[in-house]
């Protein structure tokens, strides 16, 4: 990927968001932050430097979406990498650790809105950006979508040999990224013809809010493999699922 390209990171105000962002304009791309708060984003992009570009974007909003696609063909004409990073993982802001979090995030017994709004954001937000996007991203030479996943979104290893862990904590986050992942399966399955890549990419567990910051990886390192896929050249197969240790089975 030339170091001209064009990118848009969702939710990169903080977090793996924001690494991936700043990962990616250290490498001369021009980086769209993208934030549901613009003030937000604006002192985000300001920390990473001139490369990078606050913009305002909800991915639960139709109307912040499109004035987003709007903004970036005006300013560039085309969008060379779309990450998709935002994401949630509980609803309001319960303590303790993540085994005792998902007891209230449980299938068969979350409030059915509890669910509708992890989906909003971490699946409809997804489809609904990149639809937005797809004519800048065709506008591009060798355009490419990064859609940040996790590895509790993989069935298989969740049902597999050392999957108690999963089991253990299988709720309505680990859903939506299964959900994703099929997502991005139909996204590269739709796109392949015209050249669009997309991958799902775990970035580990990293220390974020979405784990109440227990997690065991700095949100740097959370941040590499989404940029390293991002970056690739040659880009990494159509339809990949990757985490830094390997490829996972969906």
């Amino acid at each position: 990927m030339p170091n001209t390209a064009i990118a848009l990171v969702t939710g990169a105000n903080q977090g793996i968001g924001f690494h991936i962002a700043q990962q990616l304009a250290a490498k001369g791309l021009t980086v769209f932050v993208g934030s549901r708060n613009l003030a937000n984003g604006e002192a985000a992009a300001k920390d990473i430097g001139a490369n990078a570009h606050a913009i305002q974007l909800d991915v639960t909003d139709q109307a912040s979406i499109d004035a987003a696609a709007a903004r970036i063909g005006k300013e560039f004409g085309h969008l060379d990498i779309l990450i998709n990073n935002a994401g949630i993982s509980k609803i309001g802001n319960p303590q303790g650790p993540i085994e005792e979090i998902v007891k209230g995030a449980r299938i068969t017994t979350a409030p059915l809105d509890h669910i509708r709004t992890i989906y909003d954001t971490n699946v409809f937000g997804v489809i609904a950006v990149t639809q937005a996007m797809l004519p800048l991203l065709r506008e591009a030479k060798a355009a490419r979508i990064v859609n940040v996943s996790s590895g509790v979104g993989s069935l298989t290893r969740t049902l597999g040999e050392g999957g108690e862990h999963l089991r253990q904590i299988f709720g309505m986050y680990s859903a939506s990224k299964n959900a994703l992942n099929a997502i991005t399966v139909g996204m590269a399955l739709d796109l392949q013809k015209e050249g669009i890549t997309v991958h799902a990419v775990c970035p580990g567990y990293t220390k974020t809010a979405l784990n109440n910051f227990q997690g065991t990886k700095a949100v740097e390192e959370g941040a590499r493999e989404p940029a390293r896929v991002a970056l690739a050249n040659p880009p990494l197969p159509t339809a990949s699922y990757t985490s830094t240790e390997g490829t996972f089975p969906w």
